[in-house]
């Protein structure tokens, strides 16, 4: 249950950066650490398919490779 106030919780962050226009640099660091919670709640929840683990480990993939952000 705690992973899933940490996405919630950073998911208010990403908005409120968003909001204020916040520069792309930061709103992929947070994005990233989006991932890495999302990724820790779908493990906690033990009934995630691995499909679903494959899909957050693509994404991570795309954002560890990628030198400009999603955003620009």
């Amino acid at each position: 249950m705690e992973e899933a106030r940490r996405v919630l919780a950073r998911l208010e962050r990403i908005e409120t950066l968003d909001r204020e226009r916040a520069l792309p640099g930061a709103l992929l660091d947070e994005v990233r650490a989006l991932l890495a919670e999302a990724e820790a709640w779908a493990r906690a929840e033990r009934t995630v398919p691995d499909a679903t683990l494959d899909a957050v480990a693509q994404c991570r993939e795309k954002l560890g490779n990628s030198k400009r952000t999603l955003l620009a």
